[in-house]
């Protein structure tokens, strides 16, 4: 028994998802916080946690997603355990409908798109805080992990029409 609630913290779910989305790589703790731009003992922790709650497994003596409790929290709870925080007009990555996959399905229009504060970013848009601050880092690096998170973005932010096409393109990538 634990003496304290475990709180899924953002780096738990980063890690999650980095996981997730590359199962058949088998990465060690170390590989995940070079990729992820996290300290080893930072990916070991969240792994600890995210086991607790139930979004990763130990089979065989390797970490695997629990796909279904992934997509539940993420199509039912990702927007109230890291609500969407919106700052001022920044330079930085695309998320949300200005980025692949949602990009293809909307129309870019006259309104400014959602970027990830980054000052390598090519695009100006309303700034919204991405889940860790090494997102867009761990996005540069693996673009499975960064269609993934956009779609986990549209799902917070998004209108009815942009969160029911990032449901369905999440379930897609995550089962």
């Amino acid at each position: 028994m634990r003496d304290k609630q475990i709180v899924l913290k953002p780096q738990d779910f980063l890690v999650t998802l980095k996981i997730a989305l590359n199962e058949m790589r088998k990465l060690t703790f170390f590989e995940l916080g070079d990729e992820l731009a996290m300290s080893t003992s930072v990916v070991h922790g969240a792994t600890e946690r995210a086991k607790i709650c139930k979004l990763l497994m130990s089979e065989n003596n390797n970490l695997v997603a629990n796909y279904s409790s992934l997509q539940e929290f993420i199509l039912h709870g990702i927007k109230y355990v890291f609500p969407p925080i919106l700052g001022s007009i920044k330079k930085g990555m695309a998320t949300g409908t200005a980025a692949r996959p949602l990009k293809e399905f909307f129309k870019q229009g006259d309104m400014l798109e959602f970027v990830w504060p980054d000052p390598e970013g090519e695009l100006r848009g309303v700034s919204l805080q991405p889940i860790h601050p090494s997102v867009p880092s761990a996005a540069r690096k693996d673009s499975k992990l960064y269609e993934v998170l956009v779609l986990v973005d549209a799902i917070r932010i998004g209108a009815a029409r942009e969160r029911e096409i990032a449901k369905k393109e999440l379930i897609r990538r995550l089962s």
